[in-house]
């Protein structure tokens, strides 16, 4: 992000391993914008991605890499 399935699997990328307050970061997005795609993590990712100027401040901390 699942959003569980998504949050306890991993996170948002297979390149980098998320930590807890990025996937909670992230967590209301999926659900509000990205939902169709819970469980797969690819295409919530790609989601997210589509949807940059949607997220919520906290998640887009997350994918501009400010929050670790």
């Amino acid at each position: 992000m699942i959003v569980v399935l998504l949050l306890a699997s991993g996170g948002l990328s297979h390149a980098e391993q998320e930590s807890y307050a990025q996937r909670q970061a992230c967590k209301p997005d999926v659900f509000r914008l990205c939902s169709a795609f819970i469980p797969r993590r690819d295409p919530i990712t790609q989601c997210l991605e589509r949807n940059f100027n949607r997220l919520s401040e906290p998640c887009r901390a997350v994918f501009e890499g400010r929050l670790r």
